[in-house]
C-alpha cells in the first residue's frame, strides 16, 4: 500500500511524523504538482444542496458574518462573481470515489484518526476569518490562489456576537501564500486565517482528536450495554412511616444499588479496546448503506475478491477487529485475512480462496448488508443521481 501513499516532496514519512506532526506547520509546495480539482465547482454546489450532505456558506459583510447550514437551498448560493463568500461541504469523500481514493492517500497517520476530507469553495476575499482548530488539518490547494496567515494561539479568546468562531486578537507570525498542488499541515493549536484571491478551492483533510471526557461518555455507553442483566432494585423492608414526610428525598439505598452496579463495570483492556474500535468504526450520521446485490455473490467473490465500500471504517487490534461500529466474533477477531482487508481495503481473488468458511461467510454478509462489494463493480460506493 505504501506506492499509493502521498510523497512528501524532501522528507519521508516517518520524518514528518517526528518532526512536525503535532508540533509546527509545514508548506510543502508542489506536493502534488499538476493537481486539479477533483469534482467541478457545479458538482459541488450540486453536492451542497443534498440532504444527506452536511455543508455551510458563510458570508462576510464588513465586520459581519453569517452562516448558513444544510440543508441549504439554491438561493442560499450567492452569485460566483459576489465577493467574500464560501461554500464548505464536509465529507466529500462519502460521495465521490476520487475524492475518497485522494484522502486514502494520508494513511501514513492511522486510519483511527483519519476523519474526512471537506472542499471549501470561495469567491474572491472568501473565507472563514482568523480561527483556531483543536485538530490536525492539511490543506491541498486545489484550484486559485489563496492567502494565509499564520500564528501560535495558546489561549485563544473569541469575537463576541458572531456566528463563527472567530479570534478576536489573532497576531499572525507569517503570512504565505499557496497554489494549486501546494500543501500546507497545521498543528493544533496554531491560529489561521485564509483569504481567495480570486475564485479558489482548497480541500482540508481533518484527523479526529476527541477529548477524554467525550470518549468516556461514549465508552461508558457501550461498556455498560455489554453487562449481563442485574437485579432489580428492590427497597423491601427499607421504607418506613419518616418517608411520607420526605417524599422527594433520594433514597440511600437507591444511591448504594447504583454504586455496586457501577463498581461491577471494570473491563479489561480487550474490552476497552473493542469498545473503542466500535466507537470509532461507527458510521456517520448521513451514511445510510444500501443492500448489496446477492445474485451469484460468491461465483462473483471468487473471480474478483473483495472490497470495502469507501464509506466503510474498519479496526483491528491485538484483541478485536470491528467495521462500522460492529465487533466481528471473538474466534475472528485475530483473522490475518480480516487484517488484511482493513489495511488495504481490499482482498485480491487469491487471498480470498484462503478464506476459511467463517471469514467467507462474513465477507458475504458484509456484501449483502452493502459494507463490501466484489473488486469487479465499476467503482464501490452508492449510485449517484442522476
Amino acid at each position: 500500500m505504501s506506492q499509493d501513499l502521498l510523497r512528501l516532496p524532501g522528507l519521508s514519512h516517518e520524518e514528518f511524523l517526528r518532526l512536525h506532526w503535532q508540533r509546527r506547520p509545514l508548506l510543502l509546495r508542489q506536493a502534488l504538482p499538476g493537481f486539479k480539482p477533483l469534482i467541478d465547482r457545479r458538482r459541488l454546489f450540486e453536492l451542497a444542496l443534498r440532504e444527506d450532505v452536511e455543508a455551510r456558506v458563510v458570508r462576510r459583510e464588513g465586520t459581519h458574518w453569517q452562516v448558513l447550514r444544510s440543508p441549504l437551498r439554491a438561493r442560499d448560493l450567492g452569485a460566483v462573481r459576489r465577493p467574500d463568500w464560501t461554500l464548505l461541504v464536509q465529507g466529500v469523500d462519502l460521495h465521490d470515489e476520487g475524492v475518497a481514493e485522494l484522502l486514502r492517500r494520508f494513511r501514513f497517520v492511522p486510519d483511527a484518526r483519519l476523519d474526512d476530507l471537506m472542499i471549501s469553495w470561495a469567491s474572491d476575499g472568501g473565507g472563514v476569518g482568523p480561527h483556531v482548530d483543536d485538530y490536525d488539518v492539511f490543506l491541498l490547494q486545489a484550484q486559485g490562489r489563496r492567502r494565509w496567515r499564520l500564528g501560535p494561539v495558546a489561549r485563544p479568546r473569541l469575537r463576541p456576537g458572531q456566528p463563527l468562531k472567530l479570534l478576536q486578537d489573532f497576531e499572525p507570525e507569517q503570512e504565505l501564500w499557496v497554489e494549486p498542488g501546494d500543501l500546507l499541515y497545521l498543528p493544533p493549536g496554531w491560529g489561521h486565517d485564509g483569504v481567495a484571491e480570486g475564485e479558489c478551492m482548497t480541500y482540508s483533510v481533518g484527523f479526529r482528536s476527541p477529548p477524554a471526557d467525550e470518549l468516556l461518555r461514549h465508552l461508558l455507553w457501550k461498556l455498560a450495554e455489554e453487562l449481563p442483566a442485574g437485579v432489580r432494585y428492590s427497597d423491601r423492608g427499607a421504607l418506613g412511616r419518616g418517608w411520607a414526610a420526605h417524599p422527594a428525598r433520594l433514597p440511600e439505598g437507591m444511591v448504594d444499588f447504583v454504586a455496586e452496579a457501577f463498581a461491577r463495570l471494570r473491563p479489561s483492556r480487550a474490552g476497552y479496546t473493542r469498545a473503542l474500535a466500535e466507537l470509532l468504526t461507527e458510521p456517520k450520521q448521513e451514511v445510510v448503506f444500501s443492500p448489496g446485490d446477492r445474485v451469484g455473490l460468491a461465483r462473483r467473490l471468487a473471480r474478483a475478491g473483495v472490497r470495502l465500500d469507501r464509506r466503510s471504517r474498519m479496526l483491528w487490534a491485538p484483541a478485536a477487529l470491528a467495521i462500522n461500529g460492529e465487533s466481528v466474533a471473538p474466534q475472528l477477531a485475530a483473522s490475518r485475512l480480516l487484517r488484511r482487508l482493513a489495511d488495504l481495503r481490499e482482498l485480491s481473488p487469491a487471498h480470498y480462496a484462503q478464506a476459511t468458511p467463517a471469514e467467507r461467510e462474513l465477507l458475504l454478509q458484509w456484501c449483502r448488508d452493502g459494507w463490501a462489494h466484489p473488486a469487479d463493480r465499476a467503482r464501490h460506493g452508492p449510485q449517484e443521481p442522476a
